[in-house]
């Protein structure tokens, strides 16, 4: 719902720090050359303004909840510029509502001057450029949904249950930047803050970021409480590996 939610409920109490204020969860990776963007929702216009990206070699999509696929008509720019459609990795789910719920971008329907996107369902590891990406199966509650292993970093959101075959995938990663709703109480398909330390501490990863929060969480705050090996991310943080 982004942080302070529509019509700025409770706005007055998050003043005291701008990192509380948050935009719907969308990562950027770049590398050289190379640059790779998780999720575009509907602040992804400005997001993309705000962090200079001017090249996109693909998108991938963690699921298709509106809040991370709402900005894909932003993507037509970079086909213009780029002179090619974008590929876009995702589950088979994924694929299927995106088709239908934006089908003006596609087959006969397509709208002329509209997003040209290529819709791939990942299933093994892709590479692009310097980035080995490999798909990390995850429940939304009852949904299908993908994290990403990218090298040496773990990206996962929406996430409330992960089987041993996709923990065996983030162990040994030195980064991972992973959802976590609320302090309390436990929500049915977003994983708490607890929850997200408990898993980051099972699998031993060094650095953890928490992102997705909603408005209870405040930044300073939540950070004093947590281990010093992991804290709350904000938005436009840019993470070095």
């Amino acid at each position: 719902m982004g942080v302070p939610v529509a019509g700025g409920f409770y706005k007055e109490e998050l003043l005291n720090d701008a990192r509380n204020f948050r935009n719907r969860c969308s990562a950027w990776l770049q590398e050289g050359e190379h640059s790779i963007v998780i999720d575009a929702g509907p602040e992804f216009r400005l997001q993309s303004i705000s962090a200079g990206i001017k090249h996109i070699d693909a998108l991938l999509v963690t699921h298709e909840h509106m809040d991370h696929v709402s900005g894909i008509d932003d993507l037509r720019m970079y086909n213009y510029i780029q002179k090619k459609p974008i590929p876009v990795y995702t589950t088979k789910g994924a694929i299927a509502s995106i088709s239908s719920r934006f089908d003006y971008l596609f087959g006969a329907k397509k709208y002329p001057g509209s997003t040209d996107l290529e819709l791939h369902e990942l299933q093994n590891t892709l590479y692009i450029g310097p980035f080995n990406i490999t798909p990390i199966p995850a429940k939304h509650g009852s949904l299908d949904i993908y994290g990403f292993r990218i090298n040496d970093l773990c990206y996962l959101t929406d996430v409330k249950e992960l089987p041993d075959s996709s923990l065996k995938i983030m162990k040994g990663s030195k980064v991972v930047i992973l959802s976590a709703l609320r302090w309390q109480p436990e929500h049915p398909t977003h994983l708490s803050i607890p929850d997200a330390v408990e898993l980051i501490n099972d699998l031993s990863i060094p650095e953890g970021y928490l992102i997705h929060m909603n408005g209870q969480v405040r930044h300073e705050e939540s950070n004093a409480r947590l281990p010093k090996h992991i804290k709350l991310a904000f938005d436009h943080q840019t993470i070095y590996l």
